[in-house]
């Protein structure tokens, strides 16, 4: 690997070249990790349609979220039918994986936590809860007062619906990413029936162990599977 194939290599953005088929041809670390949180056609998609018209280069600058990261800029390049190259620029302001806090987490059953946040909503809503757990998932290191402090968030932007589906699984071929080692990701996906507010949902939390995920009818919390 020459200097520039490195360089390209240890982009903080991810880089990724497709055939004309939308077969990955290439893809940098980043892209690599940006891959097992976002399907592969999704990407090639975002290439074709900010692709320039002829042959050559496009930069295009926008405000785009993508589960939980924000692109401000997306440069897509094409010198022939066979081939096309698009790289994704992050905003500095997104909360990297690589960064989030292990400290005050304690070995915890993620089970008990959701279910005494259920339990509390209960007492003031309308709404039928149910509960999809996957009972393999061990005991693992969870900064409970935090995690209790979103799902409680969660719960309210979904207070108006009349059914709430909350599923704890294991994410599998997924990972998250801290100082360089990879963890299992325990996934909390809190599923509403009915359109609701997601929008105004805000958790921000500088020193935040979990990443928070918000789409149309649902927002997930990924927790690294941290045993020891």
């Amino acid at each position: 690997m020459n200097f520039y194939e490195e360089w390209v290599e240890l982009d903080l953005n991810p880089i990724i070249s497709f055939s004309s088929t939308g077969k990955i041809i290439y893809s940098n670390q980043e892209a690599q990790f940006l891959l097992s949180r976002i399907k592969q056609k999704e990407l090639f998609d975002l290439a074709l349609k900010h692709a320039p018209q002829t042959f050559g280069v496009e930069t295009t600058y926008f405000d785009l979220n993508i589960k939980n990261y924000v692109f401000y800029a997306i440069t897509v390049k094409y010198e022939n039918e066979d081939e096309i190259h698009m790289k994704l620029y992050k905003s500095a302001m997104v909360k990297k994986d690589s960064q989030l806090s292990t400290k005050n987490t304690n070995i915890t059953n993620i089970f008990t936590l959701v279910d005494l946040a259920i339990s509390t909503k209960k007492i003031k809503s309308n709404s039928k809860f149910i509960k999809n757990y996957d009972p393999s998932i061990p005991e693992f290191k969870i900064n409970a007062s935090e995690f209790i402090k979103a799902l409680n968030l969660i719960y309210d932007v979904f207070e108006e619906s009349s059914m709430l589906t909350t599923s704890v699984i294991l994410k599998i071929g997924e990972y998250i990413r801290i100082d360089g080692k990879k963890h299992s990701i325990i996934s909390v996906e809190i599923f509403s029936n009915t359109e609701c507010s997601v929008k105004d949902f805000n958790y921000k939390d500088e020193n935040a162990s979990f990443i928070i995920t918000k789409d149309e009818d649902k927002i997930t919390i990924d927790l690294p599977l941290i045993l020891d």
